[in-house]
C-alpha cells in the first residue's frame, strides 16, 4: 500500500505537472492552502503530512484523483468529465478547457502524444475557417438543442472568437512530439455530416458544399506533405519542424474510437471521447498504461506511412481523396 510520504510526493509531482512553467508551486499552495511559505515547504518536503481536508482541497483545485494517489489496483476508475451542453459548458468553454490543457502539455520537458484517430483530430479542424464552421455549427445542431440554431443555417463564416481559441490549440499540437493512428474510416464521419446536412437542407449556399469538399481535399493535401516531412506544420508556412516528431500510421481495421493517451514528464493522461466530442480523463495509472499498452499493440498491428514510406503513404491518402471525389459526385447527381 502506498505510504503517506510516498502519496505526498506522487501528489506534488502531479501538481507540478499540472502547473505553467512560470507558476510558483510553493507560493500557489501556500496561496490555496492559507499558509505560509516555511508551511508549504514543509509539505512539499514531506516534513508534515496533509491533513485530509487540505488533501480534499488539493486535490479538487489541481483535479487530481485521489484513486491514483493510492495507486489502487482494481477496477474503480475516477473521471474528470468535459460534456457540452452541461451546466452551461458551452463550445466556447470546452475548447478553452482543451486549449488550458495543451499548453500544460506543450511546457513540459518530456511529452508526447498518442492519437487514435476514428475521426478527424479535432485540432486540425482549426486549419481552414471552412472546416471549423462546418464543425461548430455541426456540434451546436447535433449536442446544444438550446443553442440558438434550431433554425439556422449553416455558413462557411467561423465564429471568430471560437476560431482563434482553435488556432492557439493547433499551434501547441504541432509543436508536441505525435503519434497518429489513422484508418481509411478517420475522414468517414465529416463527410457524412456534410452530405446530411446537404440532403437536410442547412447549407445557405449549395456552392458551399463543393467548397467545403475542396477545402478537405487541400487540408490531406497537407497532413500528406506532414506525414512526408516527419514534422507538422501550419498550412500555407514554410515546412518546418523537428525531423521524426510526425509519426502518421495507417491501421486497416481496429481504430474505433478516439482516444488520446498524453506523457508529461513522467505522467500519463487519458483523453476518451464520447458522445462525439465530450471527453472523459483520467490520469489514474494502471488505466493509462492499460491504454498505453492498447495503443503500442495498435500501433504494432498499423503501418507507419511516414518517413520514407512513400507508396503506402500515396495509396493511403489516394483513397482518402477518392472518398472525398465519391462524395462530391453523390452531391452534384442530387443537386
Amino acid at each position: 500500500m502506498t505510504t503517506p510520504s510516498t502519496m505526498q510526493e506522487i501528489l506534488f509531482q502531479s501538481v507540478r505537472n499540472k502547473l505553467a512553467p512560470n507558476i510558483s508551486f510553493v507560493h500557489d499552495l501556500s496561496e490555496l492552502l492559507g499558509i505560509s511559505y516555511d508551511s508549504a515547504y514543509r509539505r512539499i518536503r514531506g516534513e508534515k503530512e496533509l491533513s485530509l481536508e487540505e488533501l480534499k482541497t488539493i486535490c479538487l483545485n489541481y483535479e487530481i484523483s485521489i484513486d491514483s494517489l493510492f495507486n489502487f489496483k482494481h477496477n474503480h476508475v475516477i473521471f474528470n468529465s468535459l460534456a457540452i451542453g452541461e451546466d452551461g459548458f458551452d463550445i466556447e468553454k470546452w475548447l478553452q478547457s482543451l486549449l488550458v490543457a495543451i499548453k500544460r502539455i506543450h511546457g513540459a520537458k518530456e511529452r508526447e502524444i498518442i492519437y487514435a484517430a476514428k475521426d478527424i483530430p479535432v485540432f486540425y479542424y482549426f486549419e481552414f475557417p471552412e472546416i471549423a464552421a462546418f464543425k461548430i455549427y455541426f456540434w451546436n445542431k447535433a449536442l446544444i438543442p438550446t443553442s440558438g440554431y434550431e433554425d439556422k443555417k449553416l455558413s462557411l463564416d467561423a465564429p471568430e472568437n471560437l476560431y482563434e481559441i482553435g488556432r492557439q490549440l493547433l499551434t501547441y499540437y504541432i509543436k508536441i512530439p505525435t503519434i497518429e493512428i489513422w484508418s481509411e474510416e478517420t475522414i468517414s464521419s465529416i463527410l457524412r455530416q456534410i452530405e446530411y446536412c446537404f440532403v437536410s437542407g442547412f447549407f445557405e449556399r449549395i456552392e458551399d458544399v463543393f467548397r467545403l469538399c475542396g477545402v478537405l481535399e487541400s487540408w490531406l493535401h497537407h497532413v500528406q506533405s506532414q506525414a512526408e516531412h516527419g514534422f507538422q506544420y501550419m498550412q500555407n508556412s514554410p515546412a518546418e519542424g523537428i525531423e521524426n516528431s510526425y509519426k502518421l500510421y495507417h491501421n486497416e481495421v481496429l481504430v474505433t474510437d478516439n482516444t488520446i493517451l498524453v506523457k508529461t514528464d513522467g505522467q500519463k493522461t487519458s483523453f476518451n471521447t464520447y458522445n462525439v466530442i465530450n471527453q472523459l480523463i483520467t490520469t489514474n495509472p494502471v488505466f493509462c498504461n492499460q491504454v498505453e499498452k492498447s495503443l503500442r499493440n495498435l500501433m504494432q498491428k498499423s503501418t507507419m506511412i511516414s518517413g520514407t514510406s512513400a507508396k503506402e503513404r500515396y495509396r493511403f491518402f489516394n483513397i482518402l481523396q477518392e472518398k472525398i471525389k465519391m462524395l462530391r459526385s453523390r452531391i452534384e447527381r442530387m443537386g
